[in-house]
């Protein structure tokens, strides 16, 4: 029996732990730890509601506008405000295109560096890597000149001992499955994947203002004008850069991405039958269609539970609680009992070990993260669980391209329930939101024309006009999972405040019952070559995306500062 930790677990959002038991090559017990606190809960309080969004945009520096978005839906919520069909659009746009970029990065900066041997990729024959990438796109940039430049610029930061982000790495371990050309093809689209994500994510300084925490948002809608005949506000001409941006992205989604998800997978299709997890998929819904009060949504809300795709449960946010039974924390009236969001309490108390430290007392509390369960079970969040629920409830384009894939990779759709179907997932996912943002600007383009420029409904803009004591919650499907807010609001000022983000549903630890998180389930029957190099945690880690500065952040008890920033 082989006790692993891999601590920090790295290209992530940050700072997570794992502890696994490893027995006979096969992970048999897992436990997973944030070692953060988020204090932003307790910052917000007696603070105006119609600023929140701006602070919680601040819990990350990567999901800002998911915050931001979720925060408004939840002040908005509580006074009873409705954005007009403008702000609708834009809003869609920004957090479409947040999920684009963002899933591009995953798989290729973060994600990829599990599955592609960089050190394999100096030794790959560019005129054979050349003929690969050609027989599964048409992209470009694929002649064997090209693929000749990229190893050779490859091998020169190996040659000066600037590796950068490929220096920390199992290289060479004998979990890496692709040939020498695919590496190489996969290291070029690496490179790539950066210049191409800077440029299309300027969609957000477009309709934002800045990215990446983004200055447009307000309760009741948007802060971004919007005139055909104004230089100064969104137009004509500012709608047709717009569409380029969005073709960029159909254009590199479709010709890179989806062919390198597919390339890569049809490597690794052992990976179908490792990292299931908890089975229990929860989705808020996401991309409203229409301007009701409980619109419409392109992406279906619901709950699937123990892998049954032929019943999507209908969501009900009353069921959701939070436990504290392993978590750095304490409620009031008792730590076995789990609390709904609405009433919840962001008390900490660090019990743990002082770091650095060997092992975790797993069987007390262990984590900065809660543990949240839905009508007392865990569920997944992530685009996965997306996929699976819009699969299950007959959306045309998720059913197409997920048989597409599970055509090209000669899989069933019990492969969805596995760490290669959450990578698969987020590449259809991204595919889908490629092709929908179209929509949108000829929506926004129409209203245009129609000289319909309202953004943002003024008439519960003044506290005056809100209820004395009233709360609301705010969802919303981040790129990595269903994020809530949920706020009190009385006399005009925030009284209480929580957020559930996606890696708390994902990362919690085991809660009053002690069921396993969905972290630490889907570890459990992993193989693991070589303790000593754990590359096969990694990948099933990897495939959910974390990002614990969304699960939780730092704040001095003390009220000390903590620094200084001096603005030039």
């Amino acid at each position: 029996m082989s006790h692993v930790v891999v601590d920090p677990v790295t290209r992530i959002e940050g700072h997570l732990r794992i502890e696994a038991e490893v027995d006979g090559g096969v992970v048999r017990d897992a436990w997973s730890s944030s070692t953060m606190f988020r204090g932003i809960e307790l910052i917000l309080q007696g603070r105006d509601p119609r600023d929140a969004w701006a602070f919680t945009q601040r819990i990350c520096g990567v999901c800002t506008t998911v915050h931001a978005i979720t925060s408004i839906r939840a002040v908005e919520n509580a006074i009873g405000a409705t954005p007009p069909p403008n702000a609708r659009l834009l809003r869609n746009l920004i957090i479409a295109s947040q999920c684009v970029q963002d899933h591009v990065v995953h798989f290729y900066h973060l994600h990829a560096l599990d599955w592609v041997d960089i050190v394999s990729a100096l030794s790959a024959d560019p005129a054979k890597t050349s003929s690969l990438a050609e027989s599964i796109s048409d992209w470009p940039k694929s002649s064997t000149k090209y693929f000749a430049g990229v190893r050779d610029r490859v091998k020169g930061f190996v040659d000066r001992g600037q590796l950068g982000p490929f220096a920390n790495a199992y290289w060479g371990h004998p979990a890496y499955k692709l040939p020498p050309e695919a590496n190489l093809m996969a290291v070029a689209h690496y490179l790539e994947a950066l210049e191409w994500q800077r440029d299309f994510i300027r969609m957000h300084a477009v309709l934002g203002g800045k990215n990446p925490h983004l200055q447009s948002f307000l309760v009741g809608g948007m802060a971004t004008p919007i005139d055909p005949d104004q230089q100064a506000s969104i137009n004509v001409g500012t709608i047709a850069g717009l569409r380029e941006l969005v073709a960029s992205a159909k254009e590199f989604v479709t010709k890179v991405y989806i062919p390198d998800l597919l390339a890569v997978a049809s490597f690794y299709k052992d990976w179908a039958g490792h990292g299931a997890g908890v089975g229990n998929y929860m989705v808020y819904g996401e991309y409203p269609e229409d301007d009701g009060r409980q619109p419409a949504l392109y992406l279906p809300s619901g709950i699937i539970r123990a892998k049954n795709l032929a019943t999507v449960e209908r969501l009900d946010p009353a069921k959701i609680t939070e436990y504290v039974t392993h978590s750095w924390y304490d409620y009031g009236g008792g730590d076995e009992k789990g609390l709904h969001p609405a009433s919840g309490e962001t008390k900490p108390n660090y019990t743990g070990p002082k770091p650095p430290y060997e092992r975790l007392d797993t069987a007390k509390k262990y984590s900065w993260l809660k543990a949240p369960r839905y009508d007392g079970q865990p569920m997944e969040v992530g685009p996965l669980s997306r996929m699976l629920v819009a699969y299950a409830s007959g959306h045309p384009r998720v059913k197409e391209l997920v048989g597409a894939v599970l055509a090209k990779l000669n899989v069933g759709p019990a492969a969805l329930f596995s760490t290669l179907g959450r990578v698969a997932a987020r590449g259809i996912e991204t595919q889908v939101l490629a092709e929908k943002m179209g929509d949108w600007l000829d929506a926004l383009t129409t209203n245009m024309a129609n000289h319909d420029l309202r953004i943002h409904d003024t008439s519960k803009w003044d506290p005056s006009s809100w209820p004395a004591d009233c709360t609301g919650a705010g969802f919303h499907e981040a790129p990595r999972g269903a994020l809530g807010h949920w706020v009190h609001i009385k006399d005009g000022a925030i009284a209480n405040y929580q957020c559930i983000v996606p890696s708390t549903w994902n990362a919690g630890p085991r809660d009053g019952p002690g069921k396993r998180g969905p972290y630490e389930e889907a570890l459990i029957g992993t193989p693991v070559a070589d303790p000593e190099k754990p590359i096969e945690i990694l990948r099933t880690i990897h495939s959910f995306d974390p990002c614990m500065a969304c699960g939780v952040h730092v704040v001095d008890a003390g009220k000390r500062e903590l620094a200084r920033v001096r603005v030039l």
